[in-house]
């Protein structure tokens, strides 16, 4: 739960740790600050700002969000629960912005990863699906729909609503 900054300055503390307690030959203590060290580095590369970013997603602070999810430079290398997070909420940070080319190729993206719940994926799939709708891709949208049916018993009252609303745009079309 570090931004990069965060996490290169407790870095470079550790580093100044390291170095003292080395030169003081305290070679258990070193061992534990070259743990920390790596624990810090394999987080950046597996967790990056990915809980930050949720959190001010939440707070509906997107341009916060959006800042934190472009300080991960490397999303492929992220972990695979992360990095479905990461697309889920960058497709958010989209739509918020009216980008739906990009919204809809996170989301598809997101649908691939573990989610959270089975309804954040159920999500993820018909944000695809009526975003395919509004572009006049009703076949698209359709075979999206139609993968949120492996979790109708997962499926929030709310989320059901949406289903039916773009299955009722489907119907027209």
């Amino acid at each position: 739960m570090f931004t990069n900054k965060a996490r290169i300055l407790v870095i470079g503390l550790f580093v100044i740790l390291l170095a003292v307690i080395l030169k003081l030959r305290i070679y258990e203590l070193a061992a534990v600050a070259a743990l920390f060290i790596f624990l810090l580095i394999w987080g950046y590369f597996k967790q990056g700002t990915i809980v930050l970013a949720a959190k001010a997603f939440h707070q509906k602070e997107y341009t916060k969000a959006e800042n934190l999810l472009r300080q991960i430079a490397r999303p492929d290398w992220l972990s695979k629960k992360r990095r479905g997070f990461y697309e889920f909420i960058y497709g958010g940070i989209c739509l918020q912005k009216q980008e739906y080319t990009e919204a809809e190729r996170h989301y598809e993206l997101a649908a691939q990863y573990p989610l959270r719940s089975a309804n954040d994926h159920v999500a993820a799939l018909v944000h695809v699906a009526n975003i395919n709708v509004r572009n006049g891709n009703y076949d698209k949208a359709r075979a999206y729909l139609s993968l949120t049916e492996k979790y109708k018993e997962h499926i929030t009252a709310k989320m059901k609503d949406v289903i039916l609303k773009v299955e009722q745009e489907l119907k027209k079309h």
